[in-house]
């Protein structure tokens, strides 16, 4: 296949399937900007760039635009962000997928998922520690080693020099001293390489994603909201996976320089078409090398995504039973045979689109 989108010479097919990933990571990108926030050696929120990967590559090369169309199509789930919960007994509820991001595009509702939020009685987002600075703050102290360097090790010390400084000037892009991150776990450094410059600035400075405007809607109108998950299982999950896998994915999504952008552009635009089902077979397009070993992935997938799933549908399903709860989580959750709606379906619910 002809190389149609240049994303960086080398950077590997696994570190950008985890750069996507990253956003579903709720806590842990959450955490990355307020650490960010603490360190920031500037105010000024850089101008939002990034070109639409995909509007490039339907004119570039509409065969394999249509081969994407087609595997996409062929995604389980793949389509739509709102998903009605209906279970004998039960008053219905509704699923909608989330980016965590504070763009206008993303953080209106469209209106069909706007209508059924307002009616809720009760608001389910990952996590409920992200709107108390008290509990972010008893979760970074209980286990500080699962973010940062207890030891003489920093993150200089385990890259190559070249890489070092590849890492400095991406910070320095970001208005983050280095010294800010010497000690800091690969994972939190990902979790902000992985946002653009202009989001980190705007979250950082306070502009909420839509999973925590959704939470202060629901708070402002008395409705309770309700988490599914703890900062410390995020935390917990991303330090049970091997060291060098995480360096590994933070020097190449490090390689992809000014390509985030690019990259964040097409999740937005797919975002706002519901094709939940499209991301990963437009970046195997993209992708400069896709003869990469895919078990680190794999086991990223298994523990971040796959078993976070089974998870929140057991957390979730006592919340359901009360009826008429909308629950907020990150879009690359929904689709698949192992996502949320076709596990909500094995735990014997109706599940149906909205919207399409």
């Amino acid at each position: 296949m002809k190389r149609v989108i240049a994303i960086a010479d080398r950077a590997a097919s696994v570190s950008l399937r985890l750069l996507v990933a990253l956003n579903i990571l709720f806590f842990l990108s959450f955490l990355a900007v307020l650490l960010f926030a603490a360190g920031r050696a500037r105010a000024e929120v850089p101008t939002c760039t990034g070109a639409d990967m995909l509007s490039a590559l339907q004119k570039s090369n509409p065969a394999t635009y249509g081969k994407i169309e087609a595997e996409a199509a062929a995604t389980l789930n793949g389509k739509g962000l709102l998903w009605k919960l209906e279970k004998s007994g039960e008053q219905p509820s509704y699923l909608f997928g989330t980016m965590h991001m504070t763009d206008t595009r993303v953080t209106t509702l469209p209106a069909a998922a706007q209508k059924v939020f307002d009616a809720a009685g009760t608001l389910i987002i990952e996590t409920t520690d992200v709107l108390d600075k008290q509990k972010m703050m008893t979760a970074m102290l209980k286990e500080p080693d699962l973010m940062m360097f207890t030891d003489s090790t920093t993150l200089s010390s385990l890259l190559s020099p070249d890489e070092a400084a590849a890492m400095n000037a991406a910070l320095d892009a970001r208005g983050i001293p280095p010294a800010t991150v010497a000690k800091m776990k690969p994972w939190m450094l990902s979790a902000m390489m992985a946002l653009p410059a202009c989001e980190l600035a705007r979250q950082s400075g306070g502009a909420p994603v839509l999973d925590v405007k959704l939470a202060q809607s629901a708070k402002a109108a008395g409705k309770p909201v309700e988490g599914l998950e703890t900062a410390e299982s995020q935390l917990r999950a991303m330090a049970s996976l091997p060291l060098a896998f995480h360096m590994k994915g933070l020097v190449d999504t490090l390689k992809l320089g000014d390509k985030v952008n690019d990259i964040n552009e097409t999740m937005i635009v797919l975002y706002q078409r519901g094709d939940t089902g499209m991301f990963w077979p437009l970046f195997r397009a993209a992708m400069p090398d896709e003869q990469n070993d895919p078990s680190g992935y794999a086991a990223f997938e298994e523990t971040m995504i796959t078993s976070r799933n089974k998870v929140m549908v057991d957390h979730a399903e006592p919340i359901l039973a009360k009826g008429n709860a909308f629950m907020a989580v990150g879009a690359l959750h929904l689709p698949g045979p192992q996502g949320l709606v076709e596990d909500f379906r094995k735990a014997g619910y109706t599940v149906t689109a909205i919207g399409l």
